[in-house]
């Protein structure tokens, strides 16, 4: 059953939903994989463009690391107001339960003025992992 996740910053809607891969994942290996797809939606009256990101990810130990980069997926989509941008990307974890959160950095067209969007917390988990 997929999570849902969605937060609006700055008139930019921020949508995650995330899904256990069980067959990819090995739990004897200890590897738990995931996959999210995030659509970002432009609702405010601004051309933006996607320049960076920053994700904060936790895993069920409660071991933190901190992945930052250009663009997502290899792109620094533009994205007109009414439009939205989608892409799908994955993770994997050594637990069958895990969370990630972050931000955008976002430049406004209209002004130059750059903007952190925030990418809601949404958690992971294994099937069978909670009741």
């Amino acid at each position: 059953m997929p999570i849902v996740s969605t937060q609006i910053t700055e008139g930019i809607r921020v949508n995650v939903i995330s899904r256990f891969i069980e067959q990819e994942s090995v739990a004897q290996a200890i590897r738990y994989v995931f996959a999210y797809q995030i659509e970002i939606k432009n609702e405010s009256k601004d051309i933006v463009q996607l320049i960076a990101r920053e994700w904060n990810i936790v895993d069920g130990y409660g071991q933190h690391s901190v992945v930052k980069g250009e663009g997502v997926v290899g792109r620094k989509p533009v994205i007109a107001p009414g439009e939205s941008y989608k892409y799908v990307s994955g993770t994997h974890f050594q637990t069958p339960i895990g969370k990630m959160n972050g931000h955008y950095k976002m430049k406004r067209f209209s002004d130059n003025e750059l903007m952190n969007i925030v990418i809601p917390e949404f958690t992971m988990v294994a099937l069978g992992t909670l009741n």
